[in-house]
């Protein structure tokens, strides 16, 4: 019996309206548990009564699957009782017990216990559900060194003839070459490894992930020694790493034998490298750790690594010996099961202070060695930057004169130009000016208004003939005139002109194309999301890089409302000034959109139902620390509304604007948007399916 994989269970079903929106299964998510008990050596009955409570507890919190620790049947540390037939049949009988409690349960439970098989014993895990076995894996590699003596008990899976056998009755596959499948939730494909098998060069558990399994388990027993907790995690974080799966490890606890070893029960659930949920150590009691997996994630990065697919193809044989045991789930899709994950509502911006100064530092070093490479490449030595008093033209000229220290030229090598239209505010051009005077570079200001007044004159613009029409000519000719000028300054002194737009403006198509903000000789900032940026900006400003009258100006800079200042004052924002976030959303909500579709590829109803989880109670989840924290809240519906107005500017009106972007380093895994980077798309494409997709998100 081979594996085989249907397109379904590539692309996926569970979202396709089938059950509540509210239910984490209807957007490919899966429960996983791990459960630790407490163990009597040598006890099995008392031990599957612990395992029996916590397998009923796990079902009742919508778990798929639940694993128990290594030889917990019987308990790890029971020696050479493992060869007392009073004890092994103990266990069988302790694992029909759990058979029977299993009848009504749809969660997929695996625990392990010592086998007789062809005479001989295997250290092996037990797949079953709705008392039904479906598998058994025996245990591949056994340590016999240190304080460990498996093969004086046990024998190797490589060592079994048999490929089934017969178990309680069930005949039921044996070996390590198993999938268990879910029938109704087909990226949920199972595979279980025992304890020093992932200790060694290449597990079992990476052929099991070649050949399909997106749920990679680990009954371990892994007495504790100084440190090891913290090899255990690397070994895990790595393994669901390279094998892009979700890989879930438990550990014996309480209970085993202390002649000459201790047990911490350490258990832990991993998605690629990320830590989602991890037991206590050292507690006597029984713990049962959910996490929520992002199964569909797993799925989509496995085509988007192309390595994945080549490993595939060059282990090809031996995958094909793998085989398929399909069971179906038959959860409850119809009634809410909220989300029981983490979902940072700032997916560019780390909440953890230490973790976000890194993050800061880390970029904003990415951008000044980009920027130096350019200028020692062109052999140019002087910038031109437009400076509004905003955030982006404000992080670029940091950059900027971070790149001019790095090279020892003087900052005079920059020349910075505010150019006021007919909308810039007092507050924006003085705030210009302050920074360009803490920064210490040529600073320059050039009224664009009357070459502006010059050109819709010569269009034959009502606004030249005294009508108030401020529409989309009316903004373009000042965009356009600024950059005009800054190209034509750059030529008259020898410079580059610095881009300063953003991630989150490339994604809306939030510039003015062509002779416009959306030119420029080279652009450090196009791949940093307007969250970011302000916590750059803050990151500088609070570690006073630019001194006492630089931090000042800087905090001002963040207190200004996002406005491209292009209109003269209309009454869209509490200042008076036009409100870019009134007219595309909040970008705070538009970063979240942008992460989860670039980097995650997810559809919008699943983009929904994370941001609801973000965004929904201001009052849970971690928040960035700092009194500036706009501490914001959204409903459903007004997520809703946001996200259409990102799904038809990002796929349907924008991408001929990021076809043609100038040169600019990508930054972080969240994605870059140039054309000959992260993202080739093509400019005339339609937006329907995303829509018809919005339209699944209740109202």
């Amino acid at each position: 019996m081979q594996a085989t994989l249907s397109s379904s269970t590539l692309t996926g079903t569970s979202a396709s309206g089938r059950g509540s929106f509210d239910n984490l299964y209807l957007h490919d998510f899966a429960r996983l548990a791990v459960g630790v008990p407490v163990c009597k050596v040598a006890d099995p009955a008392y031990n599957a009564e612990q395992t029996a409570l916590l397998l009923q507890q796990a079902a009742s919190e919508g778990a798929a699957v639940v694993a128990f620790p290594e030889l917990g049947l019987s308990s790890y540390t029971s020696d050479d009782l493992f060869h007392q037939r009073a004890l092994l049949d103990g266990c069988e009988a302790a694992l029909a017990h759990l058979l029977t409690v299993s009848r009504e349960l749809p969660t997929i439970a695996i625990v392990g216990m010592p086998l007789r098989v062809e005479h001989r014993l295997f250290n092996c895990a037990v797949a079953f559900q709705r008392g039904r076995l479906l598998a058994v894996w025996p245990k591949t590699y056994l340590p016999n060194y240190g304080e460990f003596y498996e093969a004086r008990q046990f024998n190797a899976a490589d060592e079994a003839l048999s490929t089934e056998i017969v178990l309680l009755g069930q005949q039921v596959l044996f070996g390590t070459r198993l999938v268990v499948a879910a029938e109704d939730f087909p990226l949920l494909r199972l595979h279980v490894e025992i304890c020093e098998d992932v200790w060694t060069p290449i597990p079992p558990s990476s052929y099991a992930a070649l050949a399909g399994a997106t749920v990679l388990v680990n009954l371990s027993a892994s007495n504790v020694t100084v440190g090891k907790a913290g090899y255990r995690h690397q070994l895990v974080a790595q393994q669901s790493a390279r094998c892009l799966s979700a890989y879930v490890y438990t550990s014996a606890g309480a209970g085993e034998s202390s002649t000459d070893l201790a047990w911490d029960g350490q258990a832990m659930i991993y998605e690629n490298g990320s830590l989602l949920s991890e037991a206590e150590r050292f507690v006597r009691r029984a713990q049962l750790l959910l996490a929520d997996v992002d199964l569909e994630r797993l799925s989509r990065e496995r085509m988007r690594q192309t390595s994945f697919g080549d490993s595939v193809r060059h282990h090809a044989p031996l995958l094909k010996e793998f085989r398929t045991v399909s069971t179906p789930l038959g959860l409850d899709l119809q009634a809410p099961l909220a989300l029981c994950r983490r979902v940072e509502r700032f997916p560019y911006v780390p909440s953890d202070r230490t973790r976000r100064d890194d993050r800061c530092n880390e970029v904003f070093s990415i951008q000044v060695q980009a920027l130096v490479q350019r200028l020692v490449s062109s052999g140019i030595h002087k910038l031109v930057v437009g400076i509004s008093g905003g955030l982006d033209s404000t992080h670029a000229l940091l950059v900027a004169a971070r790149a001019m220290d790095l090279m020892g030229w003087p900052r005079s090598h920059i020349l910075g130009v505010t150019m006021p239209g007919f909308a810039t505010s007092t507050r924006t051009r003085d705030q210009a000016m302050r920074l360009m005077a803490a920064i210490g570079c040529e600073a320059r200001e050039i009224d664009i208004r009357p070459s502006c007044q010059q050109m819709l004159a010569d269009l034959g613009h009502p606004y030249a003939k005294g009508e108030a029409v401020y529409d989309v000519t009316f903004e373009n000719v000042q965009a356009g005139e600024r950059t005009s000028h800054l190209f034509r300054l750059a030529n008259h002194t020898g410079a580059l002109v610095l881009g300063t737009g953003d991630l989150s403006e490339l994604a809306l198509g939030w510039c003015t194309y062509g002779v416009g903000d959306h030119m420029s000789h080279y652009n450090v900032n196009a791949s940093v999301p307007k969250t970011l940026i302000q916590y750059l900006v803050r990151w500088v400003a609070e570690t006073e890089q630019l001194g006492p009258q630089g931090k000042t100006v800087l905090l001002d800079i963040l207190g200004t409302e996002i406005s491209p200042e292009l209109v003269p004052q209309d009454g869209t924002s509490a200042s008076g000034l036009q409100s870019t976030e009134a007219h595309i959303g909040p970008y705070e909500l538009q970063d979240f959109n942008l992460f989860y579709t670039i980097r995650q590829g997810c559809s919008p109803a699943k983009i929904a139902f994370l941001a609801r989880h973000a965004w929904g109670d201001r009052h849970q989840g971690d928040w960035p620390d700092g009194e500036h924290v706009r501490r914001n809240e959204y409903t459903l519906p007004e997520i809703k509304r946001v996200l259409r107005i990102f799904v038809q500017r990002f796929f349907k009106g924008s991408q001929f604007k990021r076809s043609c972007v100038p040169n600019a380093p990508k930054v972080g895994s969240g994605g870059s948007l140039s054309p000959r980077g992260d993202w080739r798309a093509p400019s005339d494409s339609e937006a329907s399916v995303w829509l018809a997709d919005l339209a699944r998100i209740p109202d």
